[in-house]
């Protein structure tokens, strides 16, 4: 695939959450577009999508002074309030491009900085643990989400074909859990599996978050509708993991082997912790 890369000025970097992310004051998108182009992508249906020539997946924007607008948009934002921000939530920050431009680590170099009250860092990329020096900086005031939808390869190919392997995935977890590095895997949205997922990330995370198309879209499944995504689980055979009761299937299933308290469901396992002042 040829990726329109372009390099862009950006007008601001922290953007208000509401929503999905109220437990946060601000997201942060280092990018706009997402090379991965996952095929549920719930961004493919919003107006940053929409309105682009190139579809989902064929375009990233380089926001190339990202990092001087968080310089002076976060002093800003901390003399008003505490700032949890949200790192990213309609973009992959560890998407490849990120290896050659490196606008996350050089966000994280000034967060380290001038530090919010806490950064929630969602990726289903192992080009994270290259930044594991400054996690370790950020100490608790960080978490990692690696995104593994599914243990079945096959069906990561089916569905993200240009996502990155599960394998590297759980190196990457399992790298960031010994360093110390809070973490954990959010299964979303949840692809069909095997019996044998929860043991299998057990191995390298102690928490894991379940959310589904119904739930975790933004709009009760009715973006990924339009996606016309059921009609890939009809292809493969697994129609009946579309649909809001596989979520309940699959929590029991990884109640055999987590705790109950680290098994999280949809917004829960996404926002920050209460010590921290959630409820703002």
């Amino acid at each position: 695939m040829n990726l329109d890369v372009r390099h862009v000025q950006s007008k601001s970097i922290l953007t208000r959450t509401s929503g999905f992310l109220n437990g946060y004051t601000h997201s942060l998108n280092p990018y706009t577009g997402c090379a991965y182009g996952c095929s549920f992508c719930y961004v493919r249906q919003m107006p940053i999508a929409l309105f682009r020539t190139k579809s989902w997946g064929e375009y990233v924007d380089v926001k190339q002074n990202a990092n001087a607008l968080l310089e002076k948009e976060l002093v800003r934002a901390k003399k008003k309030e505490p700032v949890f921000i949200f790192m990213s939530s309609s973009t992959d920050p560890y998407q490849p491009i990120e290896m050659k431009a490196e606008i996350t680590r050089s966000i994280l170099t000034t967060l380290i900085e001038n530090r919010p009250a806490f950064l929630f860092v969602q990726t289903r990329s192992p080009i994270v643990q290259r930044d594991l020096d400054l996690f370790k900086e950020l100490k608790d005031q960080v978490f990692v989400s690696m995104t593994v939808e599914t243990d079945d390869d096959r069906i990561r190919k089916q569905f993200t074909p240009n996502a990155p392997a599960i394998r590297g995935r759980l190196k990457a977890l399992e790298k960031l859990a010994t360093a110390g590095i809070p973490t954990q895997a959010a299964v979303a949205p949840l692809l069909p599996s095997t019996s044998h997922f929860p043991k299998l990330l057990a191995d390298y995370v102690e928490r894991v978050c379940i959310d589904d198309f119904f739930l975790g879209d933004g709009s009760g499944g009715k973006r990924t509708s339009r996606l016309n995504i059921r009609s890939l689980y009809d292809e493969k055979h697994v129609r009946d993991w579309y649909d809001p009761s596989a979520r309940d299937r699959l929590k029991k299933r990884f109640l055999t082997v987590f705790k109950d308290e680290n098994v999280r469901m949809n917004q829960d396992g996404f926002l920050p912790p209460a010590h921290l002042g959630l409820n703002r």
